[in-house]
């Protein structure tokens, strides 16, 4: 027992002093607001990474200052200096604590939720302790492990050399071990669970019988080759009669096209397919149509796609086809391509034949893409396309952060805009709007409307890289009333606190984070696609009586 005491002991004296007090304000930070409220579990985790990284910080700064012998305070102030510092940790540690239900309530009240008497705080607390110090007992055992190695090659090189060769070896080592067995392992795990989830049919989805329905047996798309959401697409979503009862006036079964990612050997074919299914059922002979590209799991917003049918009647064709079956935060971090080269082989394809039919009973033809769904298919239409045949519109939700021309409109916005919702020149080719209705604002539109919808709160949109240095624009002046006040920026904290939020941000309600809202769609389609009269009224009608069928 001795034994085990003096290890302890002599373990915990072992940490740095410098290391421990850049850990503890790293807690304290880690644990104020970030873009979406999150349960004690995800937060203790958050803490836990953030108290390993502050550590890592500390000890590397002291490292610095050791190696440029800058010469350390007096050594009779040094024991003042500890203690300040360690009793600054300490109240910053409690108060922090102490304030996180207070933080968590005004950030739910935001987001209409309701609010909670605890976030748990001591359980938090001891979450990100145990999992920070596990961490941080980890990467001390690589830095033995490197001295051990540097010791080995002290005898047959240089020391500055071997500690060169030391390092270098031991960060091969990890980047291997990490990219081929951890990431890889986890990905393989990851890829093969979304899989077997995309087979699924949910309850209620079956096969069309109607000979000119996609996924019919008389369809060009095998109706076993479609995914689980793009079953779900084809079978739900309004009728024609649903329709006619809520117009009053006489509409159209809605033609929905999808195309799975088994449904063809190469996306070049399933661009082609789906197009020939288009053409099949007639789609290039409604008045609108719609080149949707889904999100990673293949999902297509009811909100999005219902909308754009009630406002025309169902005279109205919506394409799209299936690149991945992973959700887009993960879809992006592994190959963020996949949705820019299908919406650009799908857009194509519906782009050759739609040109060359007569212009004046040709559909008007617009774009639509949530999310990853929004990255491709803002970059689908190539500059000699629109130059020859523009298409008319788009409307583009949820833009993730590599968006190239989604980032293009924001830097260079008009100054007195915020970066949660910019303006863009005049105003007659891109505009914004969130959950209040914006896009009236601009004195007049060009001959393509372009309209992104974007929630200042959603992580999805707003995370970047330099997030770890830099202060981001979209917490400067005005906030997004989604945001929280008590939200700010600290240096690499917030970076790894908007990073957690990413695979929270359906974690809200409607209408907030990555939740997108049929009433913000609504807005937008009328705004790009003009239906004749189509009022606000209706739109309050609509929103009593609709339900979405199905939820990411």
């Amino acid at each position: 027992m001795n034994r085990l005491r003096q290890a302890a002991v002599s373990l915990a004296r072992s940490f740095s002093f410098v290391g421990l007090v850049f850990a503890g304000f790293f807690f304290a930070a880690s644990v104020t607001p970030s873009l979406l409220p999150r349960p004690f579990i995800f937060q203790g985790l958050l803490s836990g990474f953030a108290i390993a990284v502050g550590y890592g910080i500390g000890v590397g700064l002291l490292h610095v200052y050791e190696f440029l012998e800058i010469p350390p305070p007096a050594t009779r102030w040094q024991p003042g200096l500890r203690w300040t510092a360690g009793i600054a940790v300490v109240v910053v540690f409690l108060y922090f604590l102490r304030q996180m239900t207070y933080w968590q309530n005004s950030q739910r009240e935001l987001m209409e939720m309701p609010p909670v008497e605890s976030v748990y705080p001591t359980s938090t607390a001891v979450v990100a302790l145990v999992f920070g110090g596990s961490l941080v007992l980890c990467a001390r055992g690589i830095a033995y492990l490197r001295r051990l190695v540097a010791r080995q090659l002290k005898r047959v090189v240089p020391r500055r050399v071997a500690h060169g060769l030391s390092v270098t070896f031991v960060g091969l080592m990890l980047f291997f071990i990490g990219n081929g067995v951890i990431a890889r392992g986890l990905l393989t795990v990851a890829d093969a669970f979304f899989q077997q989830a995309d087979g699924l049919v949910d309850e209620g989805v079956a096969q069309p019988v109607e000979p000119l329905r996609c996924g019919s047996p008389n369809s060009l798309v095998d109706w076993n080759s479609i995914g689980r959401r793009g079953k779900d697409f084809l079978v739900e979503g309004p009728t024609g009669e649903e329709l006619e009862k809520f117009s009053g006036r006489e509409s159209r079964q809605p033609i929905r096209v999808y195309v799975g990612m088994r449904s063809a050997d190469t996306r070049q074919d399933q661009a082609r397919l789906a197009v020939d299914e288009l053409i099949r059922v007639g789609g290039f002979e409604r008045s609108v149509l719609v080149v949707a590209t889904p999100t990673g799991t293949g999902w297509l917003d009811p909100g999005a796609v219902d909308t754009v049918e009630y406002l025309h009647g169902g005279d109205t064709a919506i394409v799209s086809i299936q690149y991945s079956y992973l959700p887009s935060w993960i879809t992006i971090l592994v190959d963020p391509k996949r949705s820019i080269e299908s919406a650009a082989y799908l857009f194509e394809a519906v782009h050759e034949h739609w040109k060359t039919l007569p212009p004046e009973s040709r559909p008007k033809l617009y774009l639509h893409g949530l999310s990853l769904g929004s990255l491709g298919s803002e970059v689908s239409a190539p500059w000699y396309a629109i130059l020859e045949a523009p298409p008319h519109g788009a409307v583009w939700s949820g833009p993730p952060f590599p968006s190239s021309h989604w980032a293009y409109v924001t830097r260079t916005r008009n100054h007195d805009s915020p970066a949660w919702l910019p303006r863009y020149r005049d105003g007659s080719i891109v505009r914004f709007t969130a959950q209040q209705n914006t896009l009236d604002e601009a004195p007049r539109w060009g001959p393509m409307r372009t309209v992104y919808i974007q929630y200042a709160s959603d992580p999805m949109v707003f995370f970047s890289p330099s997030l770890m240095y830099k202060r981001p624009e979209w917490l400067t002046g005005k906030r997004g009333p989604d945001v929280s006040s008590h939200l700010e920026w600290y240096p690499v904290v917030t970076f790894l606190k908007v990073a957690f939020d990413l695979p929270m941000a359906i974690a809200v309600p409607n209408g907030y984070g990555h939740n997108y809202a049929a009433r913000n769609y609504i807005d937008a389609w009328v705004a790009v696609t003009q239906p004749s009269g189509w009022t606000a009224e209706d739109t309050e009608r609509f929103l009593e009586s609709w339900t979405p069928a199905s939820g990411p």
